[in-house]
């Protein structure tokens, strides 16, 4: 198979001129969240602020590096997903007073297909 050539990705070509600028790439905007999203998203951010102050300091820190997933609307899926579900897993852990976080988790996750 020698001489074959694959090419994976992008293959551009410039043949002299002037002004090149390069490779413009047109991608999507990113999604609009919806505004019951957007509720849930705060509804959780306020539980999780109350949160943090019943549990142990380690927790709480891993509860403050969870937050941005969260809260920013430019996260990806895949990156608020695994955030959701570490924050869930710490609520789950602390019985009773963590139970408004897991079922407000459950909430996000429905409205975002996860």
């Amino acid at each position: 198979m020698s001489g074959d050539n694959y090419y994976f990705g992008d293959s551009v070509s410039m043949n002299g001129g002037i002004g090149n600028t390069g490779i413009v790439k047109n991608q999507a905007a990113p999604a609009q969240t919806s505004p019951e999203l957007e509720a849930a998203l705060r509804q959780l951010v306020e539980l999780l602020t109350e949160l943090r102050a019943q549990v142990p300091p380690a927790r709480a820190q891993s509860l403050d590096e969870a937050l941005p997933d969260i809260a920013s609307p430019a996260v990806e899926p895949q990156q608020r997903h695994r955030a959701l579900l570490a924050v869930a897993g710490i609520a789950a852990t602390v019985g009773a007073v963590g139970q408004p976080v897991v079922e407000a988790v459950n909430s996000v996750l429905a409205l975002i297909g996860g």
